[in-house]
């Protein structure tokens, strides 16, 4: 007779996954599991067998790690400046209730935050059409008496609070990840489903992504430039430019810094910072000085990589330079969210696989 109960390894072989592309699935949530005595993960068989109709990347889908948030102009400032800090996902802050409208319409968030905070009664009039809009998604009000003034929301008290909530939001149903010497986002396990499902892991290099290297390189005139994308224990470079090695273990990676928020994350000397004095890349001779990375992004707000520049010589980075390396990691953002694109609409036509697209030839010359 068939088990009932599943370990990881036999859950792979039902659905023709590897390991650990089953790992991703349970651990990302899209498997019911729980945990033996002994740590080990367990599924029950039904809930294996009823992904097997689902294409593999709709099965794997995390929920959204996106934001929107609607404040008044004064105030949309803070929920900005909020907003660099998210390490969960990405978050857009509208001054105008029409505008939020219209992303809403474009790609549902999974959490709506609006604030009614000296809303006069027309504004709150536009207010109430946006929730009204926002079926199936999560509504943060920020102002007093919030709650009862917009339909399915939750009262907060100030803008910090509103976003402490939305990532508890980003992080349920997933177990809080292990102790790392790294940074770690709450919902790191949902961040490596998405990484997954970009396909860019341990493919050949690609034109679209050396032409970022080489750019930020020039413009920031640095000996080091790497695309990086960050696994359970890898650091994998998708394009690396003067630098022989292919990976190193993630616990070398300064980009796990980067991934912690949405702007450039820069040391000017990395010797001199605790937390990279000892990382085996700056101990060494001749060791890495000065590093600077930016987030990429994929179309549902995670980091699913960065862009980042390394010299062996501590540096300061100028407003120009930091400017051009968050320009350039946002081209390998919309990248990698136009392959996600191309990716939804062959499942939507039943064309192909979830597979992203194969790589440009090498470039000539």
């Amino acid at each position: 007779m068939d088990k009932d109960i599943l370990t990881t390894a036999e859950a792979a072989k039902i659905l023709g996954v590897s390991t650990r592309t089953a790992q991703l699935l349970i651990e990302g949530g899209s498997v019911p599991s729980w945990k033996t005595p002994g740590g080990h993960r367990r599924v029950y068989r039904a809930d294996v067998e009823g992904l097997i109709d689902l294409p593999l990347a709709a099965a794997a889908a995390p929920p959204s790690a996106r934001i929107l948030a609607v404040a008044s102009a004064p105030r949309a400032a803070l929920y900005r400046d909020l907003a660099v800090g998210l390490a969960e996902g990405e978050a857009l802050v509208f001054d105008d209730p029409s505008a939020a409208e219209r992303a809403l319409s474009q790609a549902p968030p999974r959490i709506l935050i609006i604030d009614i905070d000296g809303a006069d009664p027309a504004r709150m009039d536009q207010l109430h059409r946006l929730a009204d809009e926002a079926s199936g998604v999560r509504i943060l009000a920020v102002g007093a008496g919030s709650a009862g003034d917009l339909p399915r929301a939750r009262a907060v008290e100030t803008p910090k609070a509103a976003f402490e909530a939305a990532r508890e939001v980003l992080g349920q149903g997933l177990d809080k990840a292990a102790a790392a010497p790294y940074p770690l986002a709450l919902n790191e396990a949902h961040r490596l489903v998405a990484l997954e499902r970009t396909g860019l892991l341990d493919t050949p290099p690609e034109e679209a992504f050396d032409r970022l290297t080489w750019l930020a390189a020039r413009a920031l005139e640095a000996p080091i430039s790497l695309v990086t994308l960050l696994t359970p224990a890898r650091q994998w470079f998708k394009s690396r430019l003067g630098l022989d090695m292919a990976e190193t273990p993630r616990s070398w990676a300064f980009c796990n810094y980067t991934l912690m928020g949405k702007e450039v994350f820069s040391v000017e000397d990395l010797s001199a910072d605790p937390r990279f004095a000892d990382n085996p890349a700056v101990a060494a001779d001749d060791g890495f000085r000065f590093y600077a990375g930016a987030p990429i992004l994929d179309e549902d707000g995670y980091p699913v990589g960065s862009l980042c520049v390394i010299d062996r010589k501590p540096r300061v980075l100028t407003s120009d330079q930091s400017r051009a390396l968050m320009e350039l990691a946002r081209m390998g953002s919309t990248e990698v969210r136009l392959r996600g694109a191309q990716r939804r609409l062959r499942q939507a036509t039943g064309r192909g696989d979830a597979k992203a697209p194969p790589p440009a030839p090498p470039r000539r010359g």
